[in-house]
């Protein structure tokens, strides 16, 4: 074993990461290395500023250094203060002016999805719904079909039982691209934030009509089973949804 002196002159030529593993290793070194002047070495490389203070603003350099030398990639969100039990979505489709669906859907619908899948759905589409990145999907009841040489556009509320306030997802957004080798048809548009989240701009909403892999296609009409609705820019978990439905303009 090395000697306490021999540490302590060693310690304050380690990297604050080395530091903190040599913490690790056995408890009379963890005892030299929670010293706090070792890392008020590390602070004063890092932030010189800090160390002009008698004492640091965080109480000790150690928790300073822990809390501020790395970003923090992967923080666990809180629970959100939305759940899809006091939701409802309103959706509505056309085909140029004319109304093909119109839907008042819990959001417990949303949040369980098409369960079984229909027979008679591509792989390709059956395939991407069984991804893991979360997505709202509700089969269209009762089923419709569309044409493909005519404007088809979507509009998307979504209610809160709990205050009786209403936000707006889409509004009147067109399908313009279909993948023909997924089975679907894709609408978004940017979402109207609270003014309380200023410096958060850029997030869409997507907007999928799901349709069946049939002979129609080639007619040019689309026979659509369901409608997927997903954040997939931002938000990969359910909990991520729900804030960011938190965050909408309520109104």
């Amino acid at each position: 074993m090395f000697t306490e002196e021999v540490l302590k002159n060693v310690f304050p030529l380690l990297e604050g990461e080395d530091l903190a593993a040599c913490m690790g290793v056995c408890k009379q070194w963890r005892h030299i290395a929670k010293d706090d002047f070792y890392w008020k070495c590390q602070c004063a490389k890092k932030w010189p500023s800090v160390c002009k203070r008698t004492k640091p603003p965080t109480g000790t350099y150690y928790k300073m250094f822990q809390t501020f030398s790395k970003r923090r990639l992967n923080r666990t969100l809180p629970p959100p203060r939305l759940s899809f039990e006091n939701l409802e979505f309103f959706v509505d489709i056309w085909s140029e002016d004319k109304p093909v669906y119109s839907g008042l859907i819990p959001g417990l619908a949303m949040e369980t999805g098409i369960k079984p899948l229909p027979s008679g759905i591509s792989n390709v589409l059956r395939t991407h719904l069984a991804k893991p990145d979360y997505k709202m999907v509700v089969p269209a009841e009762p089923r419709f079909t569309v044409p493909l040489n005519q404007t088809v556009s979507v509009s998307m509320l979504v209610g809160r039982n709990d205050s009786d306030k209403v936000a707006r997802i889409i509004n009147r957004s067109v399908f313009e691209y279909i993948d023909r080798s997924s089975y679907r048809a894709l609408a978004f548009e940017y979402l109207d934030l609270s003014p309380y989240y200023p410096f958060v701009s850029g997030i869409r909403a997507w907007v999928s009509l799901l349709f069946m892999d049939a002979e129609d296609i080639n007619d040019g009409v689309l026979d659509v089973f369901g409608i997927q609705l997903d954040f997939c820019d931002v938000a990969e978990t359910k909990e991520e949804v729900l804030w960011l439905l938190d965050m909408l303009d309520w109104k």
